[in-house]
């Protein structure tokens, strides 16, 4: 097992190591259940709306938004949903410690945007305070991972530069698909940005996952050396 900084090696030497790396569980236990329950009240909050529609509502056309309708039956459902989410998106932000601190303040204010999301439910005809909060929470949670991200071998996958460019380039192709069927009027409205929201949600339990992982032992070597050398012993 690795050892902290104060922790001397068998030959008498000192190797530091940070406490991170060390402990190689980064992210606290309730972090990965917040990040999960947002995933799973976003996803299947809005599953479970739908499902208690009357059966001519045509979700694959409808948006998220139209089930927080003072018409749409059991509302308080989704309103529920997306509270929940947002307080599980703050608690993330909080919990994500090997995370820089721009993307984890990004996060935190994607959740609460979320919250005012559900302080704010859709009105039949539109509501423009209801389309701010939502289009920021979309921006947020888009935007965070180009924040977040870390160099350095001992890094989790899921903060490494590449891997969060990707995962930025991957939700931006969800948006544009639901801002072109919005902007068209296309059928698959609902579908898209479903699709948006599970990637949105998706991807901070993605990296709090990578971020409990221990560190391979393979790679233990390139990590201690870009940690520096051991120290000399104590003449």
């Amino acid at each position: 097992m690795m050892k902290a900084a104060h922790d001397r090696a068998p030959a008498g030497g000192a190797v530091w190591f940070p406490p991170l790396l060390a402990a190689g569980r980064s992210v606290p236990w309730w972090g990965v259940i917040s990040a999960a329950a947002g995933f799973m009240f976003l996803v299947g909050g809005c599953a479970v709306a739908a499902a208690l529609q009357p059966t001519s509502f045509n979700w694959l056309a409808s948006t998220v938004s139209t089930l927080t309708e003072p018409g749409a039956a059991d509302r308080w459902v989704t309103i529920a949903a997306f509270a929940v989410t947002g307080a599980c998106g703050m608690a993330t932000a909080v919990a994500l410690r090997p995370a820089a601190m721009p993307g984890r303040l990004v996060l935190a204010a994607a959740g609460a945007a979320s919250l005012l999301v559900a302080a704010n439910p859709e009105h039949v005809g539109g509501s423009l305070t209801h389309g701010l909060w939502a289009a920021a929470a979309f921006t947020a949670l888009i935007a965070w991972p180009t924040g977040a991200w870390r160099r350095g071998p001992s890094v989790p996958w899921g903060l490494r530069p590449a891997v969060s460019a990707a995962a930025i380039g991957a939700l931006l192709a969800l948006l544009a698909w639901y801002l072109t069927e919005l902007m068209t009027r296309g059928g698959m409205t609902g579908l898209a940005e479903r699709a948006m929201c599970a990637a949105l949600g998706g991807w901070p339990l993605t990296v709090v996952l990578s971020c409990r992982r221990r560190p391979s032992v393979t790679h233990l070597p390139a990590a201690v050396a870009a940690l520096g050398s051991p120290a000399r012993p104590a003449a």
